[in-house]
């Protein structure tokens, strides 16, 4: 299996050591994570990028660094990791190599602010969920957010997603966004048949 993957703007590879410079950038920016924890410090980011690196079931679960496909510049990352239930973050040794997890997978991404609003979390979102449904056996992918962050729900509804209610994650009640592969295999028919009219 191929994790690198590219859209029409951005290449998606998989995240690696080297890569630090933009966990940095984005995760000491409290604007960035105002809505998924707090700011860490540089200290903090470089203990955790070792774990932040791993991936599991063959490649299919993991965090990638999304980059302008021309020019290399990084933007930000995309995820598919287990989410948590009674945790307040991912609990990497769900994260296995060779083996998907038991639990659901969580479609995630975070983008440095000077990108912001120029639609490459949607379109990473969906070049996430294609490899998701095309290249992966998981039939169902979800999401959750803080209820306050509607830049991030428009993401959502534009990837596909539509929430289902709530549920329990990251030890909150929180909005139970999903999506599953026949519900993604309609949608691109559709999407193929408008774009033919």
């Amino acid at each position: 299996m191929n994790a690198r993957l590219h859209s029409p703007r951005l290449s998606l590879t998989p995240l690696d050591i080297g890569d630090v410079d933009l966990a940095i950038e984005m995760f000491t920016n409290p604007a960035v994570t105002k809505f998924a924890g707090k700011a860490l410090s540089e200290a903090e980011i470089r203990r955790q990028m070792p774990v932040w690196t791993r991936r599991g079931g063959d490649g299919c679960i993991g965090i990638w660094c999304v980059a302008d496909r021309a020019t290399g510049e990084k933007y930000g990352s995309g995820a598919l990791l287990p989410i948590p239930i009674d945790e307040d973050d991912t609990n990497w040794d769900d994260v296995i190599p060779g083996r998907l997890p038991d639990g659901d997978v969580e479609i995630g991404y975070f983008l440095k602010e000077a990108v912001w609003g120029r639609g490459y979390a949607t379109e990473t979102c969906r070049r996430l969920l294609r490899f998701a449904f095309e290249e992966t056996p998981l039939e169902e992918v979800v999401a959750t957010l803080d209820d306050r962050h509607e830049a991030s729900k428009r993401i959502l509804v534009k990837s596909g997603l539509t929430c289902r209610g709530r549920r329990r994650a990251y030890a909150e009640d929180c909005p139970d966004w999903r999506i599953t592969k026949s519900e993604w295999v309609a949608s691109r028919r559709d999407e193929n048949k408008q774009s033919r009219r």
